[in-house]
C-alpha cells in the first residue's frame, strides 16, 4: 500500500512517519515542501497523477497559538483552505482509495457544550482568536464530507484536541501553549531567573494529546470499514493552563515564581473533547499529561542539543 503522507516533516506527520514504517507492505510517499507545494493546485494534481496513493493523510498545515492566528488571519486562512482544497480534490481526480483529513478542536464554537461533541459543529460563533484557521478546517472536512457522499470515496477526517510531542514549534509568541511553556521554564532555570510571567489568568481548561496517540489513532481509524464522517480524538480530560503550567515547571525543573500577567487573552474558556464516539470504536489514549510533557521534554533537549530545535 502507497500512502501519501502530507506535511511529513510537522510534528504530526513525523508522529505519522514513525507510526506508518511499522505497518506491513507499506510505502510511504514523503514530500518536503520544495519538493510539493501543498497550496500549488497544478503541482499537487501531478503528484497524485505520477504517484497514484492508495491512502492519503492530510497533516500540512500553518499551524500557530493565539498571537500568531490573531496577528496573520489572511495568511492562516488562505494556506490552510488551499491545501485542503488541493490535497482532496486531486486525491479525488486520481483515484486515491482513501483519504483522512486532519483538523483541529478549534473547528467548534467559542462556547460550545463540554465536553465537545462532534454534533456541534456550526451551531454558534467560533472563537475569535483563530476563526480563520478554524474556517480552512471546517472547509476541509466538508469537503470530505460531500466527495463521500456525492462520489461514495472513502473520504473522512480526525479532529485532535491540542497536540504536543517530539518536533513541536517552541517559538515563544507563535507557538502553542504547551511548547511555549517548555521552553520559557528551561530557559529560566538556565538563567537562574527567580520568576516566570505566564499569559492569562491560568483559568481556561485545556486537553493535551500526545502526537504519538494521535498517530495511533490515525492507523486505526484507517482500518475502519465503515468510520464516521469526522470524529473526536482526545483523552477525554482536561487541565487548568495553572495546573499545566505548574507541571512543566516540576518537568524542566524551574523552582522559581509563577506570576500570571493578566492582560494577556485567555482565548476559549474551555476545549474538552467529547472522545465518546472513539472510544465506543475501541480506541482509547495511552499516555498520560505528566509522562508525555517529560517525554516532550527530553525530546526538545535532544533537539536543542542536535540543533534541530524549531523555534
Amino acid at each position: 500500500m502507497k500512502v501519501f503522507i502530507a506535511g511529513h516533516q510537522g510534528m504530526v506527520g513525523a508522529a505519522l512517519v514513525r507510526r506508518f514504517e511499522r505497518e506491513p507492505n507499506t510505502t510511504l510517499l514523503l514530500r518536503g515542501r520544495r519538493e510539493l507545494d501543498l497550496t500549488s493546485q497544478a503541482a499537487v494534481d501531478a503528484f497524485y497523477s505520477a504517484e497514484k496513493p492508495d491512502l492519503a493523510i492530510i497533516a500540512a498545515a500553518k499551524v500557530g497559538g493565539i498571537h500568531a492566528n490573531n496577528t496573520y488571519p489572511a495568511e492562516f486562512l488562505f494556506d490552510n483552505l488551499a491545501i485542503a482544497a488541493n490535497t482532496i480534490h486531486a486525491a479525488y481526480r486520481h483515484g486515491v482509495k482513501r483519504l483522512l483529513f486532519l483538523g483541529s478542536s478549534c473547528i467548534y464554537p467559542k462556547l460550545a457544550p463540554q465536553p465537545m461533541p462532534e454534533d456541534c459543529l456550526l451551531t454558534s460563533s467560533l472563537e475569535p482568536t483563530n476563526e480563520a484557521y478554524a474556517i480552512a478546517k471546517i472547509t476541509g472536512l466538508k469537503l470530505c464530507q460531500y466527495y463521500r457522499k456525492q462520489y461514495g470515496v472513502m473520504f473522512h477526517s480526525a479532529m485532535p484536541t491540542n497536540l504536543y510531542g517530539p518536533r513541536d514549534n517552541y517559538h515563544l509568541q507563535n507557538s502553542h501553549v504547551l511548547p511555549a511553556l517548555i521552553r520559557k521554564f528551561h530557559e529560566a532555570k538556565e538563567a537562574g531567573r527567580a520568576e516566570v510571567v505566564a499569559w492569562g489568568t491560568g483559568k481556561p481548561m485545556r486537553e493535551f494529546l500526545h502526537v504519538d496517540d494521535l498517530a495511533d489513532a490515525c492507523a486505526f481509524l484507517v482500518k475502519l470499514p465503515n468510520p464516521p464522517d469526522w470524529i473526536n480524538v482526545g483523552t477525554g480530560t482536561d487541565v487548568t493552563i495553572k495546573e499545566l503550567t505548574e507541571t512543566v515547571a516540576e518537568v524542566t525543573g524551574f523552582k522559581g515564581k509563577i506570576t500570571w500577567d493578566v492582560s494577556k487573552p485567555d482565548g476559549t474558556p474551555r476545549k474538552l473533547m467529547d472522545v465518546s464516539r472513539l472510544t465506543g470504536l475501541g480506541w482509547k489514549a495511552k499516555i498520560g499529561l505528566r509522562e508525555g510533557v517529560a517525554k516532550t521534554y527530553a525530546s526538545f533537549l535532544e533537539e536543542k542539543a542536535s540543533g534541530s530545535l524549531r523555534s
